[in-house]
């Protein structure tokens, strides 16, 4: 423990100040409760602005007289409400930083001075005096330790009459035997004892915490101590509700099961002062494992190791189940089982809490089950249980058992994410070769289609009549824009969807090409959307682009006219529109469009109408115009 922590928890005023100006540079916890400055206000101040003024200048004289080594006095403060306090101080010259300081032990004495100012005064009136005196004291013999006189608070406080405690020895308001005599160790050595906490015993039994100083004086012409008592219960309790806070806090740090279970017995531990701290797991059959443990040096570790207790196995610890927590001060007054014993004398036991942990089993289920135990041992010795004990680990019980659940939670949650990603690694590996798959396949649909419009090409130069030739022609450009659709598919990066901007600017490039149109007499317009076709759309939106745009470089323009062709692709609501016109001649005007002996416009009509489940109208005013509309699927 370092410097700075003893100052801070030391249980007297401390001062720190500066040895030339008299400047206060720190003072302690207690400092300020018992003067009643704040940390802040005291640094603002010189030791000389608590002394009473008539004994500044002996103060003075005292310090420049005896300069070096350590200074011992005693003097009257003032408080600052006003009051006077009497206190003995010790000086010690140090070096603080850059400071060379004076560090003042200082213990309030105003009790003792009280008390002695009384007596001093007039030993006949001490007992009215103490009567007035608003704190609970009593007077016992130094030699036996018999009650020679209790005053009304203290009879109050305890509860019970003068004649209940004269003459009984005072080591029965004592809770513990043992802190009746370390107090009694540090009277003798001390000659006083200030600000001592311990446990008092009320005549029904229950016990309450108390700060105890003691002082020897003389009484009735014996040596007598003097004890007076305050009670600090509900600051004890206070404390112990913050420990409990903080504790439970640390615990629901973590997720982490393991991580929660360590937390709790290293905090439990510390909390009761313990030799060892377990938590213990049932598994499905009621057989157990100690799944943490904190134990202090030179105990038996128990975590690890193998314990055969068939007990809950055979239908004991029913009490545990229905929420029952027990405290054994001693296991062999405790009437436990022969097997039991064993098992804890295996481990060194001498006293236990045994507290269960219970978990609701469902949200829709108000009832719980028995998770595990946690456990405290006493190794050294028997030891009498406090019931707040007991009550404080019941109380963390539930934060563990609300950390364990959320935890499990928790992992549940881990578990099912790792799950996800897995599936969604064996997806996407699944998807990617499917993809493979189908860029595959649509590469070797393109090379057969390309296969076929080769052999047509072949066949088509070896024929004579203009006719056929054109016919020949006119299936090869369809079976390129097909072609031209699942090349476009296996070349883009997302296999599903298509290029529909680049596809038709090929698909009007390749028809210019085969039909040889020169630069400068008919000129190709396209204002097409990026628009999602799924591959039966492409496909026919093509061979009706392939069957209107070829049908206008044949008849559109005879003799060499020039001309425009404009096609355009459009989203319009829910719809899709393509129009494909021209600035030619137009249609013949008897022509029944729909009714055609003409291959290449019954195909259009056949793939709007049927294929692509669309409508068609042509107008026929200063050239033609034909305009489809077809559903629009989302992809998505």
């Amino acid at each position: 423990m370092n410097f700075s922590s003893i100052f801070a928890n030391y249980p007297h005023s401390v001062w720190l100040y500066d040895q030339i100006n008299g400047q206060f540079l720190d003072v302690n916890e207690a400092a300020i409760i018992q003067y009643g400055y704040s940390r802040e206000e005291f640094l603002q101040m010189q030791i000389t602005d608590v002394y009473l003024l008539e004994e500044i200048v002996c103060l003075q004289k005292y310090l420049a007289e005896k300069n070096s080594g350590n200074l011992s006095g005693q003097w009257k403060h003032r408080h600052k409400n006003g009051n006077i306090i009497h206190v003995e101080t010790v000086t010690h010259p140090i070096k603080y930083g850059e400071y060379d300081a004076h560090l003042v032990d200082i213990r309030d004495i105003t009790a003792r001075k009280e008390i002695e100012k009384k007596l001093q005064e007039n030993e006949a009136r001490f007992q009215a005096i103490y009567q007035a005196i608003p704190v609970p004291l009593i007077i016992s013999r130094s030699s036996d330790g018999s009650i020679l006189y209790a005053n009304p608070e203290l009879l109050q406080t305890f509860c019970c009459s003068a004649e209940d405690l004269i003459n009984r020895p005072a080591s029965d308001l004592y809770y513990d035997p043992a802190e009746r005599t370390a107090i009694l160790a540090a009277l003798t050595q001390d000659e006083s004892v200030q600000n001592y906490e311990l446990r008092l015993k009320k005549a029904d039994g229950s016990y309450f915490w108390a700060i105890a100083s003691l002082q020897y004086l003389t009484f009735n012409g014996e040596s007598a101590i003097l004890a007076v008592f305050s009670d600090i219960t509900k600051r004890k309790q206070a404390e112990r509700e913050q420990l409990m806070r903080t504790v439970a806090q640390r615990i629901r740090q973590s997720l982490n099961l393991q991580e929660i279970l360590n937390t709790t017995v290293e905090e439990v531990r510390n909390l009761l002062k313990v030799d060892r701290v377990i938590v213990y797991q049932f598994a499905p059959d009621m057989s157990g494992t100690i799944m943490a443990e904190s134990v202090g040096a030179g105990w038996t570790v128990a975590l690890g190791v193998k314990i055969e207790d068939t007990c809950f196995q055979t239908g004991g610890g029913v009490e545990y189940r229905q929420g029952r927590k027990r405290a054994i001060a001693n296991i062999y007054d405790a009437g436990l089982s022969a097997c039991h014993l064993h098992l804890l004398e295996q481990f060194e036991v001498q006293a236990n809490l045994v507290v269960p942990i219970l978990l609701k089993i469902d949200e829709e289920n108000t009832g719980s089950y028995l998770w595990g135990l946690l456990v405290a041992h006493q190794c050294s010795s028997s030891r009498n249980w406090e019931d707040n004990q007991l009550d404080l680990l019941d109380q963390l019980t539930v934060q563990i058992a609300i950390a364990i659940q959320q935890s499990t939670i928790f992992q549940q949650a881990q578990n099912e994410l790792a799950e996800r990603q897995k599936a969604e690694i064996n997806l996407r590996t699944a998807l990617l070769e499917k993809e493979v798959l189908l860029k595959e396949i649509h590469h070797r649909v393109k090379n057969n289609l390309q296969i076929v419009s080769s052999l047509l090409q072949l066949q088509s130069q070896t024929l004579k009549d203009p006719e056929i030739i054109r016919v020949f022609q006119d299936s090869q450009n369809r079976i390129d824009s097909i072609s031209l659709i699942h090349k476009n598919l296996y070349i883009s990066p997302n296999i599903g969807k298509l290029d529909v901007v680049d596809y038709i600017e090929n698909l009007v490039t390749s028809i210019l090409i085969s039909y040889q149109i020169q630069p400068g007499t008919i000129s190709i317009e396209t204002n097409i959307d990026e628009i999602d076709l799924n591959v039966d759309q492409a496909i026919a939106c093509g061979l009706v682009i392939n069957e209107l745009l070829s049908n206008s470089i044949k008849h559109a323009f005879p003799q060499q006219k020039t001309g425009t062709i404009t096609i355009d692709l459009h989203n319009i609501g829910d719809k899709i529109e393509m129009v494909i016109q021209d600035n030619g001649v137009g249609l013949p005007h008897n022509l029944d469009w729909s009714n055609t002996d003409s291959l290449g416009l019954s195909l259009v009509y056949d793939l709007v109408t049927e294929q692509i489940e669309g409508s068609m109208t042509v107008e026929n005013h200063h050239g033609t115009v034909f305009k489809i509309q077809f559903p629009y699927l989302n992809l998505h």
